[in-house]
C-alpha cells in the first residue's frame, strides 16, 4: 500500500498569501520548485514562522527525513567539514541520529 505525500507546496502558498503575504518572496525559490524536499519543508517553515526554543524542541519530535534528504544533509556535512555537533546544532537534530545515520549509510 503505497502512502500518500502531502502537498506542502499547495499548503505553505495557501498559508503564505491568507497570512503572510509579506513573506511570499522570501518563499518564491521554494514554492516555484515542482516539488519540495523535506529540507525545503523545514526552510520555508522557518522564513514562515521563525524558530522559537519551545516550537523546535515541540516540532523535533515530528520530523521524518527520507533517504534523499539524509544524504543530503550528510553530504552538507562533509563538504563542510563539521563535526556532528555543527550539523546537528545546523538542522536542529540530535547528534545520535547523525552517528547513527554514517553507521547505517556506511559514510565516514
Amino acid at each position: 500500500m503505497k502512502m500518500n505525500k502531502p502537498n506542502y507546496k499547495l499548503i505553505y502558498s495557501d498559508i503564505i498569501n491568507e497570512k503572510y503575504p509579506s513573506k511570499k518572496k522570501q518563499c518564491s525559490n521554494f514554492l516555484n520548485k515542482d516539488e519540495l524536499t523535506v529540507l525545503d519543508v523545514i526552510n520555508i517553515n522557518r522564513i514562515i514562522f521563525g524558530s522559537t526554543e519551545v516550537n523546535a524542541k515541540e516540532n523535533q519530535k515530528f520530523k521524518s527525513y527520507d533517504q534523499n534528504t539524509i544524504s543530503r544533509i550528510l553530504t552538507y556535512q562533509k563538504e563542510n567539514k563539521f563535526t556532528n555537533s555543527q550539523t546537528a546544532i545546523e538542522f536542529k537534530m540530535s547528534r545520535n541520529t547523525l552517528t547513527s545515520w554514517k553507521k547505517k549509510y556506511s559514510i565516514k
